[in-house]
């Protein structure tokens, strides 16, 4: 049996009449006075399998549904066994945030004293709770001193998931208080995220992964986030990942988020601001309006680079920026695949993105994710039980993912299985190797119009996702120097239908490898980069390749002197950086600290020596 999209595992677990609108609710009524436990006090709606008590306030899930299956193990907290209670102390910091003591029932917020890493002792704490399906699932626990942790091996989830899942709209807010602000002005149906983001740009949703089902069911999806620029940045992330069509903002004026609001203006209006909901722009259709602050910023500060690779002689002279796509041809055997595993490896340490693959030249997948890991590593593991070895193929898994098809490679499909891959796993980078054994099934059979087609179905994707795509090309013409062993450098002309190559893509990276030099010496060179800002064409670099770990460094190589020049500064090492000691401490502590970033969302304002309770 399903309920909005959703296999009910327990119906109706309180044994209420069937269609029965009105019940004595099970969270209350056994403790009122006995003439008034009888009282039919929850409203009962079975269209989204809640009930609503008007006497306590408590939200009613009617049945338990089943989880999708995890492929992860997470810790599950103690349960609480007591019902909160709370020090005068205590209520007058959370009554200064304008929360009533009912809201901290209703939420199952508690107090209690716990150790906290930042200070490396027993701290008065909050205590957020995050329940799914009836269990604890994490708690994050927020001191005097603007510190918190979450349960360390717990599993990351959106705070008061179980209330939306059978609702057709939602709100999502940035922090727990924002949460119970839109509690104390009767909103339920609110989520709020288990961190904050940063200002960065870095927004990782991982905890929507496992839980995309929960809003793919919604008409309509609020975003109530902070009104800063890391609240910004994480509203465009969400955006992209849920889809424009099915989200809408709400902004707070003057007042950075919902508990702000509710500080100054009270419940009432709190609820009447949360239904002041605007849509997003509409597709296809822009004003200054809609790019006002973009643009005072470019007056200001000019374009920004693109995304770099980590690589520093290439982030000299190219960039990416989201909704584009680049072209990296070369010669035979100059490591076009090897490359853009590298920068891809880069970008997941750097930024945090994931890489999707549709690589029928890196098969089997085994084989590609073993050079993935030694790029990781440094070097192949010396055994299977090696800690930075483990840490390597977590590393891998959680951000590298293949996508398959045993009947041959069709373009339309693969970028559709992309777009799941965007929204389910927020992937951001995707790498389609190689070109030609990714077919357009039903493409002109003229070479340009083909092309033309070809990239333009890429194009739309990337700005759609506003992820970016690395395309694998190899040159059909090759011609090697005068009486060298050495290739020509490939140009974008060079690859069957390369004059809409050119014209059509943003950027174009080119590689050969210098067969002269015995050190495998390759050179790149920027054939194309579209924006000013972002690099600069027709500009070269030499790297030097790293048979150990597949890893590219830098070298300042001259072809007609230096043809026997060694590379000494190979770097083997695990990027990750993992140690023993710092593994086991994974393995023993029971929290997971907060970066200054995440501070945003703390609890407490002002000097750290007024610990308010």
């Amino acid at each position: 049996m399903e309920l909005n999209g959703f296999e009910i595992e327990d119906y109706n677990v309180y044994n209420i009449p069937q269609d029965a609108k009105v019940h004595t609710c099970p969270k209350c009524s056994h403790e009122r006075k006995p003439q008034n436990q009888k009282q039919k006090c929850l409203s009962v709606f079975w269209d989204t399998g809640l009930g609503q008590c008007n006497h306590c306030g408590s939200r009613v899930q009617l049945h338990t549904f089943k989880k999708s299956d995890a492929k992860k193990e997470y810790k599950l907290p103690p349960q609480p066994k007591e019902t909160p209670t709370y020090t005068n102390r205590f209520l007058e910091y959370i009554n200064s945030r304008s929360i009533t003591k009912n809201t901290l029932k209703l939420a199952k917020v508690r107090e209690v004293k716990e150790w906290m890493p930042q200070t490396q002792k027993e701290e008065n704490c909050i205590a957020f709770d995050y329940w799914l399906n009836g269990k604890l699932i994490n708690t994050k626990f927020r001191d005097g001193r603007k510190n918190f942790r979450l349960v360390s091996g717990a599993e990351k989830i959106f705070y008061n998931l179980d209330n939306i899942r059978t609702e057709k709209e939602c709100y999502i807010v940035e922090g727990e208080f924002d949460a119970l602000a839109m509690f104390e002005a009767g909103i339920y149906n609110v989520v709020s995220v288990p961190n904050g983001f940063n200002a960065n740009g870095n927004i990782n949703l991982d905890y929507l992964d496992e839980y995309y089902e929960y809003f793919e069911n919604k008409e309509k999806v609020i975003l109530a986030l902070d009104n800063d620029e890391a609240g910004i940045n994480g509203q465009k992330e969400f955006i992209r990942r849920l889809g424009a069509e099915n989200c809408y903002t709400l902004e707070f004026g003057e007042f950075k988020d919902a508990n702000g609001y509710l500080i100054a203006k009270g419940p009432g209006e709190l609820k009447q601001k949360a239904l002041k909901y605007k849509e997003l722009p509409l597709d296809n259709v822009e004003t200054l309006k809609d790019f006002e602050n973009e643009l005072d910023d470019f007056f200001i500060n000019g374009c920004p680079k693109g995304y770099t690779t980590g690589f520093d002689p290439l982030d000299n002279i190219y960039s990416i920026e989201d909704g584009q796509f680049c072209i990296v041809t070369g010669t035979p055997q100059s490591g076009k695949s090897e490359f853009v595993d590298f920068i891809a490896v880069n970008y997941a340490q750097k930024y945090g993105f994931k890489t999707a693959y549709c690589s029928p030249e890196n098969k089997p997948n085994k084989l590609h994710s073993a050079k993935l890991i030694k790029k990781v590593l440094g070097d192949k593991p010396n055994n299977i039980a090696d800690l930075k070895y483990k840490a390597s193929k977590e590393f891998i898994n959680d951000n590298f993912i293949h996508v398959d098809y045993d009947d041959g490679y069709d373009l339309k499909r693969v970028l559709e299985k992309f777009g799941e891959l965007v929204k389910r796993k927020g992937v951001k980078c995707f790498v389609i190797d190689p070109y030609n054994k990714v077919k357009l099934k039903g493409g002109s059979q003229n070479v340009n119009d083909y092309t033309n087609e070809y990239l333009n179905l890429i194009d739309i994707f990337c700005r759609k996702y506003k992820a970016f795509i690395y395309l694998v090309a190899h040159p059909t013409k090759m011609q090697k120097e005068e009486g060298k062993d050495t290739y020509k450098m490939s140009t974008a002309y060079d690859i069957k239908g390369g004059g809409e190559f050119f014209d059509m893509s943003y950027h174009i990276l080119a590689l050969r490898k210098m067969q002269e030099c015995s050190a495998g010496i390759v050179q790149l060179k920027t054939l194309k980069v579209k924006f000013q800002h972002l690099g600069e064409p027709d500009k070269e670099v030499f790297m030097g390749w790293n048979y150990k770990n597949g890893r590219y460094a830098p070298i300042d190589w001259n072809p007609e002197i230096d043809l026997m020049r060694s590379v000494d500064n190979w770097d083997n090492s695990c990027i990750l950086e993992l140690t023993e000691e710092e593994h086991e401490q994974t393995q023993t502590r029971v929290f997971e600290s907060a970066t200054s970033d995440d501070f945003e969302n703390s609890i407490f304002e002002g000097p750290t020596e007024n610990i308010p309770f």
